[in-house]
């Protein structure tokens, strides 16, 4: 009986997560499982050997992905080889559109033995609806991660399978206390805002200015007020050499640490991403603000058939969390939205409310990488030593 052959490709810190997530599952169902392919330091904790270095692929925008295709195109056709070489039984691309989207058709292509999975489905239904007909022709099942995803892809006849989102589980897992965190920080009673400026060193750039002024606008307004920033391991020099020149001194602290900080903030300011929902999760209301440079932001124009770019506020149809973007991602608007939540009961309260309301839906019933693990073994064409119908029913 031989152990199935995998390959993981994870190119973005929150696809490094959800692979390690995967992994740990793969592991518990089949533990001499054979793992090769690309991922970050996540994984790395998880006894996985990237073939490469992942960092640079981390961008955000089109001018930023334009800049990094050269150093795609040929990671994804050395990705191609291996499948070839090594007889790989699956490929899975964790999260990451662009690069999956090379890896896919070189392998399709090379290797078409190789069976491969999209983890994280691209975001049809913010951009690009036409993106199922790739999909369809590339890859051979699609794990969602949001519940509302699945008929997309099912339309064109592909299958597609809603697992939930293990990152966004994992908040709910890991302990955090706000008090403990005030206490260890000295920051008692005040009230404490939340920067987020993102994990990506291009937008985080570009929105560190604004969030810094619009910090300064609402302390202004909220009198004794503090700021906390996680700062992401890719991006800590950056937010450390900004914060040095912020008129209120944010408390810096490691993005491992970032729970407890959301649990103990009364607000906060974030980037468009995962954090939303995180920060949801530990009830902590919010402003996002975004900015993309200027071809990015025109070229979103022409593709974007999506009101919201929040998940919470796609899923609800409605902006349940005020989005300011690109000519409105202003201080004095964001400062202007930061200090009404402080001082606004009722608008703190919308947004708990829809919390509560929306988000068991929204993550999904527990132990998604577990679910993900069962549907991606189902493609293998050896016999698996678990019996997966039992291991899906027990998740």
């Amino acid at each position: 009986m031989t152990a199935p052959r995998l390959l993981l490709a994870a190119v973005e810190p929150s696809a490094d997560a959800l692979g390690a997530s995967l992994i740990r599952a793969l592991k518990t169902l089949i533990p001499e499982i054979e793992l090769t392919g690309c991922g970050g330091p996540l994984m790395a904790a998880e006894g996985f050997e990237s073939r490469f270095d992942t960092s640079a692929f981390s961008v955000m925008g089109f001018t930023d992905v334009a800049r990094v295709l050269p150093e795609a195109w040929r990671r994804s056709r050395e990705l191609a080889a291996i499948c070839e070489k090594e007889k790989i039984d699956i490929a899975v691309f964790v999260d990451g559109w662009s690069f999956s989207r090379l890896g896919a058709k070189r392998i399709r292509k090379r290797s078409p033995s190789t069976k491969i999975v999209k983890f994280g489905a691209p975001q049809v239904w913010a951009s690009r609806p036409q993106r199922t007909d790739f999909v369809r022709d590339h890859f051979d099942l699609v794990l969602t991660l949001l519940p509302f995803e699945p008929p997309y892809f099912e339309e064109v006849g592909t299958k597609a399978v809603f697992v939930g989102n293990p990152n966004f589980e994992a908040v709910s897992q890991v302990p955090r206390s706000g008090p403990s965190f005030r206490a260890r920080h000295d920051i008692g009673p005040s009230p404490l805002l939340a920067v987020l400026p993102g994990s990506r060193k291009g937008e985080v750039t570009r929105l560190l200015i604004p969030f810094a002024d619009a910090v300064t606008v609402a302390a202004e307004e909220i009198p004794g007020l503090k700021v906390v920033i996680p700062a992401a391991p890719a991006v800590e020099e950056i937010v450390k050499a900004s914060a040095d020149q912020w008129p209120v001194k944010p408390i810096i602290i490691s993005a491992d640490d970032r729970f407890d900080a959301f649990e103990a903030a009364d607000v906060a300011l974030a980037a468009s991403g995962t954090v939303t929902t995180e920060l949801a999760l530990c009830n902590t209301p919010m402003v996002v603000g975004y900015k993309v440079d200027a071809l990015t932001a025109y070229w979103a124009k022409k593709v974007l058939v999506t009101e919201y770019v929040s998940i919470l506020n796609v899923f609800a149809k409605e902006a349940i969390i005020p989005e300011r973007l690109q000519d409105d991602c202003t201080p004095e608007q964001l400062g202007a939205d930061i200090v009404r939540l402080f001082r606004d009961e009722e608008a703190r309260r919308l947004q708990l409310s829809a919390f509560r309301r929306l988000l068991p839906e929204l993550v999904g019933r527990g132990d998604s990488a577990s679910r993900a693990a069962v549907e991606i073994l189902r493609l293998t064409n050896t016999e698996n030593p678990v019996d997966l119908d039992s291991s899906a029913e027990g998740q």
